[in-house]
């Protein structure tokens, strides 16, 4: 009987972990820095650690593309944040800042804001631009998976 193993990054130091694909969606902690690999909260990505989290992980990841001038952003904010519980362990919910972190931003085209980009295996599958509803959000990932 094999295990499939899954790669994740920590949202805390950025490393690779190696989790068992059946104990995804019950946490654990990072093997380097101890702490939850599935916080409660969204993750904040920055040009630095964009790369790692949306290249190295074998679980796919959800980019919400914001600025905080941004209304509409604004009011997706909590519907992102409302979606993301319902995806813990199978899909890594993450916001980056248009404004302050401009690299992926620039190299992934955002024209228009707020842009959500889910990435698997480091590569761009579907995007969606404008503020959407949690139910939205929901459908639009499930169809995507």
């Amino acid at each position: 009987m094999s295990v499939d193993i899954k790669h994740v990054v920590c949202p805390h130091c950025h490393k690779v972990n190696r989790v068992p694909e059946d104990k995804l969606a019950a946490g654990g902690n990072c093997g380097a820095c101890k702490q939850p690999l599935w916080p409660d909260r969204v993750l904040e990505l920055t040009g630095q650690n964009f790369a790692a989290h949306t290249g190295r992980s074998d679980v796919p990841v959800l980019v919400d593309f914001w600025a905080s001038w941004c209304g509409p952003c604004k009011m997706m904010a909590p519907q992102f944040e409302q979606a993301s519980r319902q995806w813990q362990g199978k899909v890594r919910f993450a916001k980056l800042n248009t404004e302050q972190h401009q690299g992926p931003s620039g190299q992934y085209g955002i024209r228009s804001i707020p842009t959500m980009i889910l990435f698997q295996n480091g590569r761009e599958v579907a995007r969606q631009s404008g503020a959407m509803s949690e139910s939205q959000i929901n459908q639009w990932l499930q169809s995507q998976l």
